[in-house]
């Protein structure tokens, strides 16, 4: 039985290394969506619960991954370029979702 413990410590470690690196995507992964969440708050002028349904149905009307459509948002920041169907679907949540009204501003 002692053979077979360094096969079974090696593939313990091998186990424990990609649930690191699976959690390191997902820190990596979350950062994005909170940036691109970041980003359609301030733009959208929408709570940050409404940015989170923003990002997911923009995601599911367009069958892109919530990452990449969490990217594209990014970049967009960067350099003011959008994919048309992101924008498009964009809009019409962020038209679904908000404006949050803001307390104190003026009512019209």
């Amino acid at each position: 039985m002692a053979s077979h413990e360094p096969a079974d410590e090696t593939d313990r470690i091998l186990e424990l290394q990609e649930e690191v690196d699976q959690l390191k995507e997902a820190v990596v992964s979350h950062a994005v969506i909170d940036q691109a969440i970041g980003m359609v708050v301030a733009l959208g002028r929408v709570s940050p619960d409404q940015g989170w349904a923003v990002l997911k149905d923009v995601s599911q009307h367009t069958n892109i991954k919530l990452r990449q459509v969490a990217e594209l948002i990014l970049l967009w920041g960067r350099n003011g370029e959008m994919p048309p169907e992101i924008s498009v679907e964009l809009e019409e949540a962020l038209e679904r979702y908000g404006p949050t009204q803001i307390p104190g501003s003026a009512q019209e």
